[in-house]
């Protein structure tokens, strides 16, 4: 196998703009002639003018990257030589991998690459898709042959969206090569950018299922706690003040129920399963967590029902507001929300659903999904029930009494948060 020689001089591209890409190019475009590629126009056009939509890097920190540039053309990735792939990887309708958006980066990769460039992929998936699915596309386009005249790497994403305690630069980051002279390369890249440090793991295989269980892990963790939260309300006890009492010891993990969203914890386990299931084995615990966690919504749209039949209110016709339609509290990113799934069941039950948002594009959730959503909490309001559904800090720092001018007499509070103490509001999950 030839040896790996690294370029003399760096020109990085980073293909794919969204909340890991953006992050990662404003970092290297400080240190390192950077090309922030993304084939949405106008999300270049946004970002030339210092305007990160998704909130995750502000205009000064655009600013302080001197050398990073933003192109939706191919051509801008001319004489790059490291690309750096960070594109989404969704699921479809029956929760199969969708490689898409990655196999259409690798193809973008291939006709740019030339002989002893290196590609390295962030974006999450099972064990074997670099090297199995993307790297064949890699050397079909361009023609060169792997680790012979272009070379591959993986470093997963951990950025935590809307998390501002946690940037990347304080994220321990795990990288990998294709030799181990491209592991080290690689590595040293990061080790520019990460303040953390990094983790070299021994293969692209181990890296990327580092990644994937992390938050397979999290997922059954959460499906725990939701399943005790579904046993507790059948039993008259609140969950949230189990918990509580339970996290008092040392090594109890404090998790909280709710619905799992987004595109990471509710997506990730599903590329897990397809690879297990492709290789003969069906993971139970992991398949379970996933129909506890996905049932949520349906678990959560029944208690409110049943609490508000208790409360004399007529279900049919009921109007509700639901505050909050992003996948987490503080941040505009709506992909694979499952508050989405509580209006649904809510509906179908005859209830008028008003949703607000005060982080969501409302052009965009409805372009996704359909319906209209307002910007801005209500000033007053005759509700049957308001559904605390995302803990904004524009729908929780006025407090469960301000929520309950809200409603009608006898109206239901939901606190899907438990933002506010189990007295002050009707039904906590």
């Amino acid at each position: 196998m030839p040896a790996f020689t690294p370029p003399q001089e760096l020109k990085i591209a980073v293909i794919g703009l969204g909340y890991v890409g953006l992050p990662l190019a404003a970092a290297l475009g400080q240190a390192m002639d950077t090309v922030g590629f993304d084939v949405n126009s106008r999300r270049i056009e946004q970002l030339r003018t210092g305007e990160d939509k998704t909130g995750e890097v502000d205009s000064a920190e655009l600013g302080r990257a001197k050398n990073l540039t933003f192109s939706a053309d191919e051509k801008a990735l001319e004489g790059c030589n490291v690309f750096i792939v960070a594109v989404p990887t969704p699921v479809d309708e029956s929760h199969r991998p969708n490689l898409a958006p990655l196999i259409s980066a690798s193809r973008t990769v291939g006709r740019a690459i030339q002989a002893g460039g290196v590609v390295i992929y962030e974006s999450t998936v099972y064990p074997g898709a670099t090297e199995e699915d993307c790297i064949p596309v890699v050397e079909e386009i361009s023609g060169l042959k792997f680790n012979k005249d272009f070379f591959a790497g993986y470093s997963p994403e951990r950025i935590n969206p809307g998390d501002k305690t946690r940037p990347l630069s304080k994220i321990v980051k795990v990288t990998s090569g294709s030799t181990p002279e491209v592991a080290d390369f690689v590595d040293e890249i990061y080790n520019r950018i990460i303040d953390a440090g990094t983790f070299k793991a021994s293969s692209i295989r181990v890296a990327e299922a580092s990644k994937i269980i992390e938050n397979t892990q999290r997922d059954v963790n959460i499906a725990l706690i939701n399943e005790l939260s579904i046993v507790f309300s059948h039993l008259g006890i609140d969950t949230n003040e189990v918990l509580d009492a339970a996290a008092t010891k040392w090594n109890f993990i404090r998790l909280s129920p709710g619905l799992v969203g987004g595109h990471c914890i509710g997506v990730d386990p599903y590329y897990l399963l397809h690879k297990a299931s492709a290789a003969g084995f069906i993971p139970d615990i992991i398949r379970t967590a996933r129909e506890i966690n996905d049932g949520m919504a349906r678990n959560a749209a029944h208690r409110l029902i049943k609490k508000m039949a208790n409360h004399g209110l007529s279900i049919t016709g009921a109007k509700v507001l639901v505050a909050g339609f992003t996948f987490k509290e503080n941040c505009p990113d709506t992909r694979n929300t499952k508050v989405i799934d509580l209006v649904d069941h809510l509906r179908e039950w005859g209830m008028e659903i008003e949703i607000v948002d005060t982080w969501a594009n409302a052009s965009e959730v409805h372009e996704e999904y359909g319906i209209a959503i307002g910007s801005e909490m209500p000033e007053k309001g005759d509700y049957d029930a308001v559904i605390v559904a995302v803990a904004h800090e524009e729908v929780v720092r006025g407090g469960a009494e301000s929520l309950r001018g809200l409603l009608k007499k006898n109206g239901v509070l939901l606190d899907m948060k438990a933002a506010f103490d189990v007295a002050e509001s009707d039904l906590r999950l």
